[in-house]
């Protein structure tokens, strides 16, 4: 019989599954490696690399570490979840960057003093 992990687990513990499998997912966007292609490199089902993505606490933490391997070879969980890949660091930076759009003649007019 199957036990659904997600019904026994704390809410604490829930989100940190699911910050865990947020954070595999924007090291595979930061590094341009598309899902499918993560999830053949660590020998497991697209499915199986979703669910990690998502954050489903039924998952083995052998499955974790293959695919965060298949993702960004030489990564440690620590390197993970402190956010210390070089590729998450240049990901955040173009995120936290604004395009600033010109102001109209209204709100130049009322600038000007």
């Amino acid at each position: 019989m199957k036990i659904d992990q997600s019904a026994i687990l704390s809410p604490q513990l829930a989100r940190e599954t699911a910050h865990l499998g947020h954070l595999l997912a924007r090291l595979r966007q930061a590094r341009k490696v598309k899902q499918a292609d993560a999830a053949l490199r660590a020998g497991f089902s697209r499915n199986t690399a979703y669910r990690l993505e998502k954050g489903d606490p039924g998952l083995a933490i052998g499955q974790v570490l293959r695919y965060l391997d298949a993702i960004a070879p030489g990564a440690t969980l620590v390197d993970l979840l402190t956010q210390a890949d070089p590729a998450l660091i240049t990901l955040q930076a173009r995120e936290s960057t604004k395009r600033v759009r010109d102001l109209t003649a209204a709100e130049l007019a009322e600038l000007n003093f």
